[in-house]
């Protein structure tokens, strides 16, 4: 009966309740099933939420990214990649999706959506599409933002067992081992290198089409606008 919290979890989360909400009724369902008070289920959250509150502290980057761009940081980003007229978006994406993997193969961990992309990748991102083509679709914008925060994701996901000391390589070894199957981390890591760069590869082609369906797009606008 006590496993009755993660029945709550699962109907809250597939009704698309308040996360928050959702977990604290778990914790007091869970509690008051195995007959805990008041009291002893408030003072548990409490201690959980004491012993785990730097997992909290991404929180922080909410606000000081808002500021951030608040003071221009954004504006700046833009101005400043409008001054490589050669830069596309898809080869700007590329490299950062370069970066992302090279970074995190060394266990470097490099940003992340709220960190890097959101303030910088995706104004840079847009801001090369804008310098060539001028004002863009929404649409247009949105899929960039799309790609920009694909970037990011694909550089990580896909490199990150490069590195033999990578949470999920330590996890894959520890679970063969305890099934009593002996594993090389290192042997492990080798076999994500060449998944890293087809991953990459793949990612370099899409970014290329994403260029051309630009490229077309608004050079056709631009030559129906002279025509006029």
């Amino acid at each position: 009966m006590e496993l009755v919290g993660i029945l709550v979890i699962i109907v809250g989360f597939a009704l698309k309740l308040d996360t928050i909400a959702v977990v604290v009724a778990a914790g007091l369902t869970t509690g008051l099933v195995a007959h805990m008070s008041i009291g002893e289920i408030l003072n548990t959250l409490g201690e959980a939420f004491v012993t785990n509150r730097t997992t909290c502290l991404f929180m922080l980057t909410v606000p000081i990214i808002g500021l951030c761009e608040r003071y221009g940081l954004k504006v700046k980003a833009i101005m400043l990649i409008k001054k490589a007229s050669s830069l596309s978006t898809g080869i700007l994406l590329s490299g950062y999706t370069f970066i992302r993997e090279a970074t995190i193969a060394m266990g470097v961990t490099l940003g992340g959506h709220p960190q890097f992309v959101r303030p910088l990748v995706s104004p840079m991102a847009e801001g090369a599409a804008v310098a060539k083509y001028g004002e863009l679709d929404q649409e247009d914008i949105d899929k960039i933002r799309a790609y920009s925060a694909a970037s990011d994701n694909i550089g990580n996901f896909y490199a990150q067992n490069v590195f033999m000391a990578n949470a999920g390589i330590l996890l894959i070894v520890s679970t063969l081992d305890g099934l009593g199957i002996k594993v090389d981390s290192l042997e492990l890591a080798k076999y994500a290198i060449p998944v890293a760069i087809i991953a990459f590869v793949l990612w370099v082609a899409q970014n290329i089409m994403l260029d051309r369906k630009l490229k077309k797009k608004y050079s056709a606008r631009s030559n129906v606008g002279g025509a006029k």
